[in-house]
């Protein structure tokens, strides 16, 4: 878990919080674009523009042969969806945006999941967002020198589980920072090896939990690219870059206005 770990200094972290602000702002844009009758080709494309007009490049665009600047996943797609002209989102869809960025070498990552249109949905869809969104703070928190990785991976899990949650066991958080995937992998269920590595300062961590309604088993769909849930069940995706810095976590992929993260690093 520890070969080719390569920590961060506080320069780096500071240029992957640049990295990780334009990223951040992109989600916030992309999910207000998120309406029905938009399809994800255009939210790609202006993904596309956007992140060439704050003189970045886009992280997931060509990496092992991805064809597209962001990932956009609906309902029981989990990751991976590869934007469409013809993917026409509707009303209420639960829509996975994954993105990242790349500024003067330094990369971000992070996801989100949203409402189209915020419409109705059943309450039961409400909660796993939320119980989702929650099991990244809960990890994020946790991200304290000293701690071994399974007390990320823990906290996650047990979010998820206790409000009645599949954890998606088989997809996995990871390092990033000077690559998009760089070690450790980062398992949103306690694993062997996370009872072994203790956190760091300087390590850049992108956690992602990922759950389901009601199953753990997932499947690659024909174009290679796009995970969803055997039994089509719906799941949500929440994901920040995150370092560590004077034994604590920063975040680096939220919108950071009031520049507070940045006084941090």
């Amino acid at each position: 878990m520890t070969k080719n770990l390569r920590l961060k200094n506080r320069d780096d972290i500071r240029g992957i919080y640049r990295s990780g602000q334009v990223t951040a702002e992109l989600l916030a844009e992309l999910s207000r674009r998120a309406e029905p009758g938009v399809t994800t080709g255009e939210l790609n494309r202006f993904a596309e523009e956007f992140i060439a007009a704050h003189g970045a490049q886009p992280a997931f665009k060509g990496y092992n042969g991805f064809p597209a600047s962001i990932c956009a996943s609906v309902n029981q797609e989990i990751v991976h969806g590869i934007p469409r002209e013809d993917r026409i989102l509707e009303q209420g869809d639960v829509l996975k945006l994954d993105t990242g960025v790349v500024l003067d070498g330094y990369v971000s990552d992070a996801a989100r999941t949203v409402i189209v249109g915020g419409g109705e949905v059943p309450a039961e869809v409400l909660r796993l967002l939320e119980a989702t969104q929650m099991a990244l703070d809960d990890g994020i928190s946790r991200m304290r020198t000293g701690n071994l990785l399974n007390r990320v991976s823990s906290a996650i899990s047990e979010r998820i589980r206790s409000a009645g949650f599949k954890v998606i066991r088989d997809l996995t958080g990871h390092g990033v920072g000077f690559s998009l995937h760089e070690p450790p992998v980062v398992h949103n269920y306690p694993v062997p090896e996370g009872g072994v590595f203790r956190l760091v300062n300087g390590l850049v961590l992108a956690l992602e939990p990922m759950a389901s309604l009601s199953c753990e088993e997932i499947l690659l769909g024909e174009d290679g690219w796009t995970y969803a849930t055997v039994d089509g069940s719906t799941v949500a995706h929440f994901e920040d870059t995150v370092a560590i810095v004077h034994g604590h976590p920063v975040v680096l992929t939220r919108r950071d206005d009031g520049a507070e993260a940045l006084k941090r690093i």
